[in-house]
C-alpha cells in the first residue's frame, strides 16, 4: 500500500545531473520494500491473533486501528522532527523505532497480551510513519523536478513488491504453526514461537538499515523556508476538490486495508474455499500483487487518457467485483475479491495528485491533510469488523462497496477544482 506523501518541500536538488543520485534512490528503495513488507503482514496477524485469543472481528481489527492510527497521531510531529533534523537523521529515528516495535513482539508473545502486540504494532507503525515522511519527499528531490513523480513511482513499485511476498512467504510460517497446534496442550507456546522468530529477523533487518543509513553519505538538502512559506493568505480548506480528495483518501484507505484484513478469513469460509489459514494467507500476495501490476498498466493508459476518468472506471471494476463477491460464492467469489486488488492500484497517487491539483501556495497544507486521511485505515476496518459480528464477513463488505461508490463519485465530478468563494 503506498504510504503518506509529506508536505511538499520548497527546494529541489541543485546541479542535477545523470546518475548523480543513483547511489542514494538505490538505498532508498530497500526503505518502501521494508515498509510495505510490514504493512501487509497486519493481514497475516488479524486471523492469528483473533485465533490466539479468541477474539470477535471488531477486536481482532484493532490491529489495523492500531497501526493506522499511529499515521494519524505521528505524521504532524514527524514533519517537524524531519524539518529540525534532516531526511537522513529522520530516515535513521524512523527505523530505530520501528525497530522497537518488531522486538516488542518477542515479549508479547511470551506474556500472551494482546494489548501488548497492540502497543508493539503502535511503536511499529511510528516509525514506518516517520520513515515515510522523511523517504517520500527526499525522493521527489533528489533528481529533475520534473521527474519527481516517475522516481515516486519507481520506489513505490518496491513498496508493492514488499506487499506482495510478506503474505506469501512470512504468512504460512507464522498460520501453518497454529493450524498445527490446534487441540494441542502446547499450543501457546507453538503460537508465541511462530510469530516471534519473523519479527525479530524484520527487528535485525531494520536495525541493520539503521546503521547503513547512519554511516552511509546522502545529498544534503536545503530546506530553508522560502519568502512564500512565511506569508501565506487563504488556507487549503477553501478548495472544496482538497476535501472531498481527503475524503476519497480516508474511504480509499479503509476499503484497501479492510478487504485486505478479512482475505484470509474470508477463503476460509465453507462457502468460498475451505481453506486453512496458512494457504488462503498466500492469497494476500495476489490482493497486492495485482495493485502492482496495475501501477505498471495504469501509468502506460493514463499517458492517453485522463486520470480523473481512469479513477472513476477503476473505482466502478471495483464496486461491480465487490457486488459479485457479495452475491456469489466459491471460485467466482474468491477471484472477484482478488481481483479488487488490481482495480485499487492507481487510486491513492490519483487521487492525491487530483486532490493538490491547483493548490498552489496551499500545497503543503493541503499534501499534509491528505496524509491525516489515512486514519480512514483504523476506523472503517474496524467498522467493518463490527458488521462482520452482526451479519457476516460477505455483507460487511457492503462497507467497501459504499468507499468505491464515493470514489467514482470524485473521479467523475468531485476532483473538479472550483473558484473559491470570497466572504
Amino acid at each position: 500500500m503506498a504510504g503518506p506523501t509529506a508536505a511538499v518541500p520548497p527546494k529541489s536538488a541543485e546541479n542535477q545531473q545523470p546518475g548523480k543520485y543513483t547511489f542514494a534512490l538505490t538505498s532508498l528503495t530497500s526503505l518502501f520494500f521494508m515498509w510495505g513488507f510490514i504493512t501487509a503482514l497486519n493481514d497475516v496477524l488479524i486471523p492469528y491473533l483473533k485465533g490466539m485469543f479468541e477474539l470477535s472481528f471488531a477486536q481482532a481489527m484493532l490491529v489495523q486501528f492500531c497501526f493506522f492510527g499511529a499515521y494519524f497521531i505521528v505524521s504532524m510531529p514527524a514533519g517537524v522532527l524531519v524539518k529540525k533534523l534532516g531526511y537522513q537523521k529522520g530516515i535513521v529515528i524512523g527505523l530505530a523505532l520501528a525497530s522497537s516495535g518488531c522486538l516488542l513482539f518477542y515479549p508479547a508473545a511470551a506474556l500472551k497480551v494482546y494489548w501488548i502486540f497492540l502497543a508493539a504494532l503502535f511503536v511499529l507503525a511510528s516509525g514506518i510513519t516517520i520513515l515515510q515522511v522523511a523517504a517520500n519527499p527526499y525522493v521527489s528531490i533528489l533528481g529533475d523536478p520534473k521527474t519527481s513523480s516517475s522516481r515516486l513511482n519507481l520506489t513505490q513499485a518496491f513498496n508493492s513488491l514488499g506487499t506482495t511476498i510478506a503474505p506469501i512467504w512470512v504468512g504460512p510460517i507464522i498460520l501453518a504453526s497454529f493450524v498445527f497446534a490446534e487441540g494441542s496442550e502446547s499450543s501457546p507456546e507453538i503460537l508465541g514461537e511462530s510469530v516471534q522468530t519473523p519479527y525479530l529477523l524484520l527487528a535485525f533487518s531494520l536495525i541493520a538499515l539503521a546503521v547503513i543509513f547512519a554511516l552511509i553519505k546522502l545529498p544534503k538538502i536545503d530546506q530553508s523556508p522560502t519568502t512564500a512559506d512565511k506569508a501565506v493568505e487563504g488556507s487549503a480548506w477553501q478548495h472544496k476538490h482538497l476535501v472531498l480528495g481527503a475524503v476519497g483518501i480516508f474511504v480509499y484507505v479503509g476499503a484497501e486495508v479492510g478487504i485486505g484484513s478479512f482475505i484470509v478469513n474470508f477463503l476460509a469460509l465453507d462457502s468460498i474455499a475451505s481453506m486453512a489459514e496458512a494457504e488462503a494467507s498466500r492469497y494476500i500476495g495476489y490482493y497486492f500483487g495485482g495493485a502492482m501490476v496495475g501501477r505498471f498498466i495504469g501509468a502506460a493508459v493514463m499517458q492517453k487518457v485522463r486520470a480523473n476518468m481512469v479513477l472513476a472506471a477503476n473505482a466502478l471494476g471495483a464496486c461491480l467485483l465487490l457486488i459479485l463477491t457479495i452475491m456469489s460464492s466459491g471460485a467466482i467469489a474468491m477471484w472477484a475479491i482478488l481481483l479488487v486488488g488490481l482495480c485499487n492500484s492507481i487510486m491513492f497517487p490519483t487521487i492525491f495528485t487530483l486532490a493538490i491539483n491547483g493548490l498552489k501556495q496551499h500545497t503543503s497544507q493541503g499534501s499534509g491533510i491528505l496524509c491525516l486521511a489515512i486514519v480512514g485505515g483504523a476506523i472503517l476496518p474496524l467498522l467493518q469488523g463490527i458488521l462482520a459480528d452482526l451479519v457476516g464477513i460477505q455483507l460487511s463488505l457492503t462497507i467497501p462497496l459504499v468507499c468505491y461508490f464515493f470514489i467514482v463519485y470524485y473521479g467523475l465530478i468531485g476532483c473538479i477544482p472550483k473558484p473559491i468563494e470570497q466572504n
